[in-house]
C-alpha cells in the first residue's frame, strides 16, 4: 500500500470518526434540549429512535410543559409531557427512569417530580412506593406524609425507609464506633496504666523535664495511659433534633447515628426531637425506623423549650455532650435559649450546634443566633455524615471542634 493510499485510508477513518463523534454530540444535544412533535422543532434536526426515544419521553414527562399535570403552571405550555394524576402511570414512569438512568440520577429525578409536579400525595399509593428508588430525600418526604398515609401503604413505606436506614448503617456504623471508641479511651486516662495501655506520646511530653542528656533518654516519672473499662458508661450524649420541614435529611441521619451511638456500652445516648413540642424517643433507639416514624416533620420551632428538657435530664455535666441540630429559627424565647446554652457550658457540658447533618451543606439558617452561639463558644456549622464521627470525638475529648471552613 502506497503512502498516498495509506493517507487516504487514514483520512477516511478520521472523517468517519468525526462524523460519528458529531452524530453523538447531536444525539446528546437533542436529549438535553428536548423536542416537540418532530426533530425540526428543537433546532438540532436530529431524530431519536429506539431506547433514545423512550428515554426522551421519560425526560419530557418531567421537564417538558404539560397542561394535564399538577404544579406545572410555571413551565412552557408549548412543550409536551406531564405525568398526570394517575398513580399507575407514574409508577410506570418511575420504572422507566430506573431502566434508563443510574441510581444517583434517578434520585434527582424523583425529587424533581415531587417538587415540580406535586406528586407527594401519590407517594401514599403502595404501587408508587414499590416503584421508587429509596434515598434519604424520599424518606424525608414519606415522613412528612406518614400521618396521612392509608393503612394499605404503611408497611410498604416502612420497607422503603428501612432499606435506606440499613444502607446508611452499613456505611456509617463501623467508622463511627471505631472513631468514638478511640476518643473515649483517650478521654479516660489513668495514672498507673498497664504497659499495653500507655499513651507513649503524651507520656514523653509529660516527662520532657526529666530528659537525661548523658543517657539520651527520658525518665518517665509519670505514665499517661488509656482506661479500658469497656463496661462503664464514660460519656452521656444528648441529640436534640429540630424536626421542622427543612431539616428532613438531618433527621434521617441523626436517627441513624443515634442508633449507632446507643449501641455503644460506654455511651448513654438520649435522642430528643422537637418542633413546638418536645418528644423523647430514647426508648426507640434500638430501631431507627421506629425513631423516624416517631417524628413529625413540619410545624413551628421552640428551641428554648427543647433545651430546657435536655438540661433537666443532665446529671453529669462534665461528662455530657449535647448536640443541637437545628437551623436556629427560634419561635420561642431567644434570650432564654442563649442563657441555657451558657449555663450548660459553664457547668462543663460540651455543646455542639449543627445547622445541618447532611451532604448538602448549610441550609438557610438564623445567622444572628449562630453568631450569638459562637460568641458563647459553641460555633454553629453544617456537618456532613462523614465528618460527624470526628466532631463527636473532638467533643468527647474536649478539644477544638473540626469546624469546616467556607471556601
Amino acid at each position: 500500500m502506497t503512502r498516498t493510499g495509506s493517507g487516504a485510508v487514514g483520512e477516511d477513518v478520521a472523517d468517519g470518526q468525526f462524523r460519528a463523534g458529531g452524530e453523538e454530540r447531536m444525539r446528546r444535544w437533542r436529549l438535553v434540549l428536548g423536542g416537540g412533535d418532530g426533530p425540526e422543532t428543537d433546532g438540532t434536526g436530529y431524530a431519536l429512535g429506539g431506547a433514545d426515544a423512550a428515554m426522551d419521553r421519560t425526560l419530557a414527562a418531567l421537564y417538558g410543559g404539560a397542561a394535564d399535570g399538577p404544579g406545572q403552571g410555571n413551565r412552557p405550555a408549548d412543550r409536551p409531557g406531564g405525568l398526570g394524576a394517575s398513580a399507575p402511570r407514574v409508577a410506570r414512569w418511575l420504572g422507566d427512569i430506573r431502566t434508563y438512568f443510574p441510581a444517583s440520577v434517578v434520585q434527582v429525578m424523583q425529587r424533581d417530580a415531587v417538587d415540580r409536579l406535586g406528586l407527594s400525595s401519590l407517594l401514599l399509593e403502595p404501587e408508587m412506593l414499590e416503584a421508587v428508588e429509596p434515598d434519604v430525600h424520599l424518606v424525608g418526604t414519606l415522613l412528612s406524609l406518614h400521618r396521612a398515609m392509608p393503612e394499605s401503604s404503611r408497611e410498604t413505606a416502612r420497607a422503603v425507609v428501612r432499606a435506606v436506614v440499613e444502607q446508611l448503617e452499613r456505611k456509617l456504623a463501623t467508622r463511627t464506633r471505631a472513631t468514638l471508641t478511640g476518643a473515649l479511651d483517650r478521654s479516660a486516662r489513668v495514672a498507673r496504666p498497664r504497659h499495653r495501655d500507655i499513651d507513649w506520646d503524651r507520656t514523653i511530653r509529660a516527662n520532657l523535664k526529666n530528659y537525661l542528656p548523658s543517657h539520651g533518654t527520658v525518665v518517665p516519672e509519670r505514665l499517661v495511659g488509656y482506661a479500658r473499662a469497656a463496661q462503664a458508661v464514660k460519656k452521656d450524649v444528648v441529640l436534640c433534633i429540630d424536626q421542622s420541614g427543612s431539616m428532613a435529611s438531618s433527621v434521617v441521619y441523626a436517627s441513624v447515628f443515634g442508633a449507632v451511638l446507643a449501641s455503644m456500652r460506654s455511651l448513654d445516648t438520649r435522642l430528643v426531637v422537637f418542633d413546638t413540642n418536645v418528644v423523647d424517643l430514647t426508648d426507640e433507639l434500638d430501631d431507627p425506623v421506629d425513631v423516624l416514624f416517631g417524628t413529625q416533620l413540619g410545624g413551628g420551632t421552640d428551641i428554648n423549650r427543647a433545651l430546657a428538657y435536655c438540661q433537666s435530664r443532665i446529671t453529669r455535666p462534665a461528662e455530657t455532650v449535647v448536640v443541637l441540630i437545628s437551623d436556629l429559627y427560634e419561635g420561642g424565647i431567644r434570650d432564654e435559649m442563649l442563657k441555657r446554652v451558657a449555663a450548660m457550658k459553664a457547668a462543663g457540658v460540651q455543646f455542639v450546634t449543627l445547622l445541618a447533618l447532611s451532604d448538602e451543606g448549610a441550609p438557610a439558617y438564623d445567622r444572628a443566633h449562630a453568631a450569638a452561639l459562637a460568641a458563647l463558644g459553641a460555633p454553629a456549622f453544617a456537618c456532613t455524615p462523614d465528618l460527624f464521627p470526628e466532631v463527636m470525638a473532638a467533643a468527647i475529648e474536649k478539644r477544638p471542634l473540626p469546624v469546616p471552613h467556607d471556601d
